[in-house]
């Protein structure tokens, strides 16, 4: 079931998602929902609280960047079957010099701005069938990562943004949080609910 995704002014994007047990409610149909309403919308990652749930469940799909020109033959191989579910994630370590690259949200339709990350992470986090992984990333899986694990701690990418560019993109977030934009996705407007 393909479910609205909260827009930017959303309280819950602001909190920090609490972890989840393995006999939360029909888990497995709540990951399969998430999978098919992110490829609704053509996105590459979705965690919960994107879709009004405040659990620190995320999903990954990054096998669109294969056909990524701008990537080298390894990172094309490393995203080519990269789909996984993250419960509970922990990352534990990030490494290396910062690097820029153009991120963009599905929850903030429209806008997209460079955001510098860290190239290399160590995550701990359990599959969909509450198996315990320890794995380390890097390039734009773990850039990925990074943005849908800041999801579940309450953080959008726009707060990595200088206060110059939040500035500047300040009208078309209060557009996003008010419903002034067209999208091809099911969206819940916070200042649309407000107003019932």
């Amino acid at each position: 079931m393909i479910l609205p995704i909260l827009a930017y002014g959303d309280p819950i994007l602001r909190k920090e998602a609490v972890p989840i047990t393995p006999d939360y409610p029909e888990l497995d149909d709540l990951i399969a929902d998430m999978f098919e309403t992110m490829y609704a919308a053509n996105g590459i990652g979705l965690a919960a609280p994107q879709i009004g749930k405040s659990i620190r469940l995320f999903v990954v799909d990054a096998t669109p960047f294969e056909d990524d020109e701008d990537l080298t033959e390894e990172e094309r191989e490393a995203v080519k079957n990269f789909k996984k579910v993250f419960i509970n994630a922990e990352i534990l370590e990030e490494e290396g010099d910062e690097w820029a690259f153009n991120e963009g949200c599905l929850s903030i339709p429209d806008i997209r701005e460079d955001v510098f990350r860290q190239p290399e992470i160590v995550i701990r986090y359990l599959d969909e069938n509450f198996k315990e992984h320890t794995d380390r990333y890097n390039g734009l899986i773990a850039r990925v990562i990074q943005h849908e694990y800041d999801h579940i701690e309450g953080i959008l990418f726009t707060d990595k943004l200088s206060s110059l560019k939040r500035k500047l993109i300040k009208r078309k977030l209060n557009n996003i949080a008010s419903g002034k934009i067209n999208v091809n996705y099911r969206m819940r407007f916070p200042e649309l609910k407000k107003k019932r």
